[in-house]
């Protein structure tokens, strides 16, 4: 009896991760994306005991890098266990130097990799093969799978092939459009697999091991004498390989069905014409060769799994013997090569053989590009030419160089009975999760083969996403993007104006809208275009308010479980009745450790979307057919740059912008300030000023986290002048006399977060939040009071309420709702914006501070001047940074040289403004005005010295250098360069927006995490101590460090970030940010209060540590938190869902974790609290006597003490 198959609805990381689970004994790893979700999938089940093939767990170690991961996997290969590691981009090229020592020392190990981009004139988080051909000289066998299926088949063979060579692997597959495409797939068994393994190899392995039961000595340096002899030794192991992969491949094809081969054929046996390539794009090739094939044509195609070592001999063995012309297609560019990577080794095969074919070249799909049917077919008409074009691209539109092929026609090849639908959402609003859980309903309930592919942009949280699932009764090779479904669900109202979300659906589909209206007001609004669109096609057209039901059943903005029900019973893919009874199981699957609560709202949300009067079905009036379409306003006062670029890229079209749309942008860069022409409409609610109630604090402007709310300064004529039902008041404060008073919302740049209205510390509320909708009527006037009222100078910004009269330059960006990282930046920007210099890291602040098109630093109106912000790479920004400050510092310095050299040569009044300029060098208050006035007295000069100068106006003002990241970096993979660039005693300004996990790549657990905190890579809650990054820069004695949390005092954090720029050296400031990864119960709309409660019960401290106190014989450090109340403490942690989840999952575990954060945080004050008590003044620091007394546990702190002793001998 043939054993019954075990079918399986995951994505290929997943797939991946199943495979080296069992054959791992260590995991080193360190996040990045997309590869991330295989080392937590590896995590997860380590924690919760799934055993290996070896009958233990897999012992997961979270590293500082990936440089860090490859030399722990180095490590513990030559301790002799087998281990694993998972990478991506930049992180592969981080492990190449120790993928080199491993491949020279035959250790048997697997790298697996979501193939992505590399970042070269922009980052790009999506898929292509750059970072796997850049290790290709590495030394490491490559193995390539093209599907979640293969994934699954393929990475045994690698982990098979490792051991059995002693050749170590990359296996790899393309990230996102195989990493994080879903399909149901059949599961390969760890008791299958397991007989495969060569267990004498195996025993061999253990036997070269490093012990010092059989001491050897390993890695030693070698002379010009050997050198060269010991790396051709190696040439068998690498011989023996191709045989080694095929007998394997042959194996695996003899437990599942499925053939493969190093290089897999597919096509007509006598085709003339063929593709090579590797990756998923083989599946969408083998669509199109059905297609061609049954039209009469003859082709094929070549599948590359085995990439390294290149065997000649199983290549040849695929190649039909007709074949005539050859297209090799790579998914990467090498610039200045005579061909791209495949293309090379394909021509060098038949370097010299007789009647060899023409073989040609071309580039496709980078950073994800999606690749369709219609590319393909072209890049077989390009073969059918006389003499096909070398060195082309497809995909794009290259009218600068010509090197793309024609586009051609769209044809449709998915097989007869595939059902198609498409979703538009909001990122975090849950439409993604819900279309997961969907197909993995769909594909365990019913026998039907099914896909899910996610396309979002980088912002991910509040960003653009669109779901494409296809399920039918034929396999599924689409490997690209939906274009033409019969359905499509509309989650986000805002998008019917923004998007074509119509586009392609079939005729007699069904469209669903998440609609704020009734039917009769939804009709008003929707655009002519689209009832048009419905009528024509006889659209089956429903709406349903999940904006107002989600709120009402306590769930806020998350529309998605009621968007997923009303799907099923729209479709009845399956029957409505088993879809709830499955929805309902997912919800208790997914939130089950987040209470009973949350699992009951869901339950109500799955019954809600299918309610009859909840879903309704509207009316398509036949005369919507004969509508004209909208009239379209140009608005000619925006920039070319945003018409031509920016406005397409914001309505999804992107992809049809050409080559010579980015002449004058080849290096990546793009202007600032675009953020402010999105206007994406996204919230649901926006705050509204309650003239009465307000008093004039300014709190509001100054946490939001998008600069969207502000206070103006009107005079009377222009309050007159504004659009009609503008109120005001009089304004507060004896420098403001004669002057109105208004809040200012822009509703559609505000994301409805509600923190505004929540700090108001008015006695009746001042700000209100309402429906969007009624708040349009603002959109007028804020353009007139941000325009035309403009940002007064009235007053100094020397506190909270005056400094936020001044224009922000950091405004709209992409951040999460609630964010509790950008109302810092957003701060710095108003203080120091019109001199900045900004070196971000990779993560998040990087992603909302410059994700194309959207920039959100951006200009002062008066003085054209901004922040000037760039993004290097993740773990290099202090480094990246400090070279900024240096470059502009060296610049400045040959100002100040070559006026002091030519001061005589010039006038008396000229003479009078350089030496101005040069008594306030230093003086950042002081810089601006000084070096305009400067530049206007060089201007009038005639000597040659004043051109010489003014060639280098734009290093006359002293730059504010500030480095932006998180604590992934900062405490992690950066730290070492942070600790450098501090240590450099430079005047650099360093701010760690610190949400103590990896924020960007989905809450990673740092070094910043707090014990007791669940994260990924800490799924059972983290074990140790936070890192005290700020004691550590304090041990230096001359680096200034503030510990900062805006929600609890924001006073303080203004005085900390003002010392920290005047610090004539490098600071440091630690900002404690809640994120959407933390879990907060309370919503990200009490992000501000999440922090003035970390505060208040101790959990977070706040201090300043200034050198210059010390010079004047003051103690340096000052203790700025209140005495804590700890009986607080619990109820915090049970507000954050990283904390309340351990409860619920181990609960004695999670009482002893929650008493050890407790306690670390007492014993981080209390050693605080002794450097607050040191008197300074009279020798050596002393301390006062009644704080000795009253700390306990001093006699325990020893090693606390040992660090004091450092800072202040």
């Amino acid at each position: 009896m043939a054993k019954e198959k075990k079918f399986i609805t995951c994505d290929g990381n997943a797939a991946a991760a199943h495979i080296a689970y069992m054959f791992s004994e260590v995991s080193c790893i360190y996040p990045i994306t997309p590869s991330s979700p295989m080392a937590e999938n590896v995590d997860e089940w380590a924690a919760k005991g799934r055993k290996n093939m070896f009958g233990e767990t897999v012992r997961v170690i979270e590293m500082q890098s990936e440089g860090g991961a490859a030399g722990a996997v180095h490590g513990s290969l030559q301790a002799g266990a087998l281990t694993t590691t998972y990478t991506a981009s930049q992180g592969l090229l981080l492990m190449i130097p120790n993928m080199y020592k491993i491949a020279g020392e035959l250790l048997p190990c697997v790298f697996h990799v979501s193939a992505r981009a590399l970042a070269a004139h922009a980052l790009n988080i999506f898929g292509d093969h750059a970072d796997v051909y850049a290790a290709r000289q590495t030394g490491f066998a490559m193995l390539a799978s093209g599907s979640v299926q293969e994934v699954m088949d393929l990475s045994a063979v690698s982990h098979l092939t490792a051991i059995k060579s002693r050749v170590p692997f990359v296996n790899f597959f393309d990230g996102f459009r195989t990493s994080h495409e879903i399909q149901k797939i059949e599961e390969l068994q760890m008791e299958d697999i397991k007989g495969l393994v060569d267990m004498d190899a195996l025993q061999a392995f253990r036997d070269r091991a490093l012990n010092s039961e059989n001491p050897v000595t390993r890695g030693t340096a070698q002379n010009p004498d050997i050198y060269f002899q010991g790396r051709e030794a190696s040439n068998k192991f690498y011989d023996a390989v191709p045989d080694m992969v095929a007998d394997y491949m042959d194996k695996i094809s003899a437990i599942t069905g499925r053939k493969y081969r190093p290089f897999d054929y597919y096509g007509a046996a006598d085709a003339e014409n063929i593709i090579i390539a590797m990756g998923s794009v083989t599946e969408t090739i083998r669509e199109v060769i059905d297609y061609e094939n049954a039209n009469g044509q003859k082709v094929g195609m070549i599948a590359v799994h085995l990439y390294r070592p290149f065997s000649a001999k199983y290549f040849m063995e695929a190649v039909p013997a007709t074949v005539k012309r050859i297209t090799v297609l790579d998914r990467t560019k090498e610039p200045g090569a005579n061909g791209d990577p495949l293309y090379l080794d394909v021509r060098d095969i038949f370097y010299g053989q007789a009647n060899a074919p023409v073989i040609v070249g071309g580039r496709y799909g980078m950073g994800s590009k999606d690749v369709t049917p219609s590319q393909i077919i072209a890049v077989y008409k390009n073969m059918e030419r006389n003499e096909p074009k070398n060195q082309f691209t497809i995909g794009i539109e290259d009218d600068v160089t010509f090197r793309s092929l024609p586009a051609e026609a769209d044809v449709k090849m998915t097989p007869a009975g595939t059902y198609e639908a498409k979703f538009y959402g909001l990122g975090s609003d849950g439409t993604v999760g819900a279309n997961k859980n969907s197909i993995k309903i769909i594909g365990g309930a019913t026998n039907k083969y099914c896909q899910a592919y996610f396309a979002y942009d980088s912002k991910k949280s509040g960003g653009f996403t669109a779901s494409h699932l296809r399920f039918g009764d034929c396999p599924i090779r689409s490997t690209y993007l939906i274009t033409t479904p019969d359905f499509v669900a509309c989650h986000v109202p805002a998008y019917i104006h923004m998007y074509d979300v119509l586009k392609g659906l079939q005729k007699g589909g069904s469209f669903l809208l998440n609609s704020i209206w009734d039917e009769e007001e939804t009709k008003k609004h929707l655009p002519n275009h689209m009832k048009r669109y419905l009528a024509e096609n006889e659209i089956n057209f429903y709406i349903i308010n999940g904006t107002k039901t989600g709120q009402e059943l306590g769930l806020g903005n998350r529309t998605n479980t009621i968007m997923q029900s009303a799907f099923f019973k729209i479709t009845n893919v399956i029957p409505y009745e088993v879809a709830v009874s499955e929805m309902k199981h997912a919800i208790d699957k997914s939130y089950g450790k987040k209470g009973e609560a949350i699992v009951n709202m869901n339950y109500a949300a799955v019954d809600a979307g299918g309610k009859e009067g909840n879903l309704i079905k509207v009316t398509v009036p036949a005369e919507w057919k004969n509508l004209p379409d909208d009239e379209i306003k140009h608005d000619e006062n925006r920039p070319e740059f945003i018409r031509n670029i920016v406005d397409v890229m914001n309505a999804q079209k992107g992809d049809d912008l050409p080559v010579s749309a980015f002449n004058g942008y080849e290096d990546g860069t793009f202007p600032a300030g675009t953020a402010k022409f999105e206007k994406r409409g996204i919230a649901v609610n926006v705050p509204e000023w309650q003239v009465e109630n307000c008093i004039q604090c300014n709190q509001c402007a100054y946490v939001c986290p998008h600069a969207a709310i502000r206070p103006f300064l009107m005079s009377d004529e222009e309050l007159a002048a504004a659009p009609a039902g503008t109120q005001a008041k009089p304004a507060i404060g004896k420098e403001l006399a004669g002057y109105k008073f208004r809040i200012q919302v822009s509703p559609l740049d505000c994301t409805g977060c509600g923190n505004c209205a929540d700090v108001c510390p008015a006695k009746t509320k001042a700000l209100v939040m309402r429906p969007l909708e009624s708040q349009m009527v603002e959109e007028n006037r804020w353009e007139y009071m941000d325009k035309k009222v403009g940002y007064k100078k009235i007053v100094e910004p020397n506190n909270v309420k005056n400094s936020q009269f001044t224009q922000p330059l950091f405004e709209f960006s992409g951040a999460c709702a609630g964010c509790g990282e950008t109302p810092y930046i957003k701060l710095i920007s108003q203080l120091f914006g019109e001199r900045m210099m900004v070196a971000n890291a990779t993560g998040c602040s990087s992603i909302y501070g410059g994700s194309a098109p959207s920039t959100p630093y951006c200009t002062n109106y008066e003085s054209g001047r901004g922040p000037a912000w760039a993004n290097s790479l993740f773990e290099d920004n202090a480094e990246f940074g400090f070279g900024m400050a240096e470059g502009a510092n060296r610049l400045r310095e040959r100002v100040k040289r070559l006026a002091e050299e030519n001061l005589n040569s010039f006038s008396a009044d000229t003479q009078a403004a350089i030496n101005a300029w040069i008594e306030a060098y230093e003086d950042g208050d002081k810089t601006l005005a000084t070096s305009d006035a400067m530049a206007a007295a060089l201007a009038k000069e005639t000597a040659p010295a004043a051109k010489e100068l003014l060639i280098l106006k734009n290093y006359f003002t002293k730059k504010s250098q500030w480095i932006f990241g998180g604590d992934g970096w900062a405490y992690d993979i950066g730290y070492g360069g942070v600790d450098h660039v501090l240590a450099s005693g430079k005047d650099v300004n360093i701010l760690v927006v610190d949400t103590e996990v990896y924020s960007n790549t989905g809450g990673q657990s740092s070094k910043s995490t707090p014990a007791g905190a669940v994260a990924k890579f800490a799924a059972s809650g983290k074990r140790v101590r936070k890192k005290d990054l700020g004691m550590m820069a304090m041990s230096y004695g001359y680096v200034y460090v503030a510990q900062v949390a805006m929600g609890a005092n924001q006073a303080q954090y203004m005085k900390a970030i003002k010392e920290a720029e005047a610090y004539p050296g490098p600071s440091l400031i630690i900002a404690y940010a809640p994120c959407i990864n933390h879990g907060l119960k309370a919503s990200m709309g009490k992000s501000q209060q999440e922090e003035k409660k970390a505060v208040e019960c101790g959990y977070w401290q706040l201090y300043r540590y200034n050198p210059m106190l010390e010079i004047e014989g003051k103690n340096p450090f000052q203790l700025d938190s209140k005495e804590p109340d700890y009986t607080k403490f619990r109820e915090f942690l049970m507000g954050e869902v990283r904390f309340n989840s351990l409860m619920k999952a181990t609960p004695e575990e999670a009482e002893r974790l929650f008493q050890a954060t407790e306690n670390d945080a007492k014993w981080k004050l209390n050693g605080y609290k002794r450097l607050a008590a040191m008197e300074y003044g009279k020798g050596e620091p002393v301390y006062k006597k009644e704080v000795l007394e009253s700390t306990s546990r001093f006699r325990h702190l020893s090693f606390l003490f040992f660090i004091i002793y450092i800072i202040y001998l």
